[in-house]
């Protein structure tokens, strides 16, 4: 029922008989042929028995229809659609079957119009009995089109893409002319035909042509000074030839001739009935692309409006549905996957458990737990940490000795200890508190004298020692003690050993330290 391959059924509404086809998947089925009298009707109310909710269109193609060309103010919304049905109502008396067509807008000195073109039938109450029937059944009718409204949308498929173009078709109705101009219709004509042969034909179709161009012209719908007007000829399938060969191009006509044939290809038709005419090709694209513009009222039409709300909620349901399909998917899979990732780390843990208890069984046999090994290790590591190197010290040493080149290295003590608070207290030079004091430190002694200075020189030789053990409190270390060679006691007198030979230069003893991490 809201399938998108729904079959439709198409009345052909000529003025004699009527022709019911059906369409489905690119297939055209003559499907019933009424007469157009009381019969007919009768007959198509009994065809309709079995017919209720099935989708119908109406397309007529008679002689009585009625074209005129209008201007109304630049509107939109209902403000233009109650403009349109005055328009309509001022031109025909029963508006039942009449549409206005847009032509686009005509801009002038004053304001800005839109250009209308206003269509109907002569005669409606050859269509109302059929329509009425139709009703009746409970038939969705989803339009009632003309063979002119079908043009534009024919001419397209067919290549044409001239500014103004005659579509000329020779249809069961008769010989069927329509006016396009940049794609929207203009005027149509119908004129009834006898069986010709080809060659007939092709002349009766040269001196119509003829006639409606010049009505055309006069009617200022073509002009008169422009260029030729295209015309695209149908002709029957296998007198192509014929045609071409009696429809000479001139100044004013440039004919164009394509079979029927390749015109069904052009629609994608792949089965027309037997024995039909260029009508098919209007009969298949009312079915499949009908146009907007149509002649049924609101009211004609509730059935099928209500069926495309029906089947708007019926797709957004199935489109709704088919998300949450798809979200369902997605999460299906995520836990597919997380359960595929779970097992695999399981997997992991058991070889890394394997390997472990396979490494563990080399271990020599121990008296003692596991948690003893572990604080034992970590213990080590930590003794370990807090183990001092004399490497340090003794490139620190270097570096500084190297930037005194007159200080003589004698002696070079390393130890690990904390510092003798009483020795620090008899230091000769006294020091500030170093944050060393009652901690586990690196203890560095160097012993030295001073080279290149006189003896009697004090205040040199203390500077010299001070500056030294400036420099070797760098990198970490602190000063813990500096022994000059002599002091200066509270009295301002001398003492200390500063060498009983004059050659002998002032010794000095730096002690230096660095806490251990």
């Amino acid at each position: 029922m809201f399938g998108l391959f729904t079959p439709r059924r198409i009345l052909y509404f000529t003025a004699e008989d009527h022709y019911l086809y059906r369409s489905a998947r690119g297939t055209l089925v003559l499907e019933a042929k009424f007469p157009g009298n009381d019969l007919g009707i009768t007959a198509f109310r009994e065809h309709l028995r079995n017919a209720r909710g099935a989708l119908f269109s109406v397309l007529a193609d008679l002689a009585g229809e009625d074209f005129h060309e209008e201007q109304i103010p630049y509107v939109r919304g209902t403000d233009r659609e109650a403009v349109v049905a005055r328009r309509l109502a001022q031109r025909y008396r029963d508006t039942r079957l009449a549409a206005a067509l847009s032509l686009g807008q005509a801009t002038t000195s004053e304001r800005r119009n839109e250009r209308l073109l206003l269509a109907s039938f002569t005669n409606t109450q050859q269509l109302a009995p059929w329509l009425d029937a139709l009703e009746e059944a409970g038939a969705r009718l989803s339009g009632v089109y003309s063979v002119p409204l079908i043009a534009p949308a024919l001419a397209a498929r067919l290549g044409a893409r001239e500014e103004r173009l005659l579509l000329v078709s020779a249809n069961r109705a008769g010989l069927r002319q329509c006016y396009v101009d940049r794609g929207r219709l203009r005027f149509a004509r119908l004129e009834r035909t006898v069986e010709m042969v080809p060659q007939a034909l092709a002349m009766f179709v040269r001196s119509e042509t003829q006639r409606l161009v010049q009505y055309l012209a006069t009617l200022r719908a073509v002009p008169r000074d422009g260029g030729p007007v295209q015309v695209l000829v149908i002709t029957p399938t296998g007198v192509r030839a014929a045609f071409e060969q009696a429809l000479h191009s001139d100044a004013r006509l440039q004919f164009r001739c394509i079979e029927f044939r390749e015109a069904l290809e052009a629609v994608k038709l792949r089965q027309a009935p037997e024995g039909a005419a260029a009508e098919a090709l209007f009969v298949h694209l009312a079915a499949r692309k009908p146009p907007r513009e149509q002649f049924a009222s609101r009211e004609d039409r509730r059935r099928y409006t209500l069926w495309q709300l029906q089947r708007g909620v019926v797709a957004a349901g199935a489109a709704l549905f088919a998300l949450c399909l798809l979200v369902g998917a997605t999460r299906w899979f995520d836990a597919l996957a997380a359960r595929g990732d779970a097992a695999e780390q399981q997997r992991e843990a058991r070889v890394a458990t394997q390997q472990y208890e396979r490494i563990t069984s080399t271990f020599p046999v121990t008296e003692t737990t596991s948690e003893n090994l572990r604080v034992t290790v970590t213990e080590f590591r930590r003794l370990a940490e807090r183990t001092a190197s004399p490497d340090d010290a003794f490139v620190h040493v270097s570096r500084v000795l190297a930037e005194f080149p007159q200080v003589e290295l004698d002696t070079l003590r390393w130890s690990v200890g904390r510092p003798d608070l009483r020795e620090l207290e008899g230091a000769a030079a006294p020091v500030a508190k170093p944050a060393a004091l009652g901690e586990t430190a690196v203890l560095v002694e160097i012993s030295g004298r001073v080279n290149a200075t006189q003896r009697s020189d004090y205040r040199g030789i203390t500077a010299q020692v001070q500056r030294l053990a400036t420099a070797f409190a760098a990198s970490g270390y602190e000063l813990l003690r500096t022994q000059l060679p002599f002091d200066v006691t509270s009295e301002g007198r001398l003492s200390g050993d500063i060498g009983g030979n004059e050659s002998d230069a002032p010794r000095f003893t730096i002690t230096i330290g660095r806490r251990l991490k």
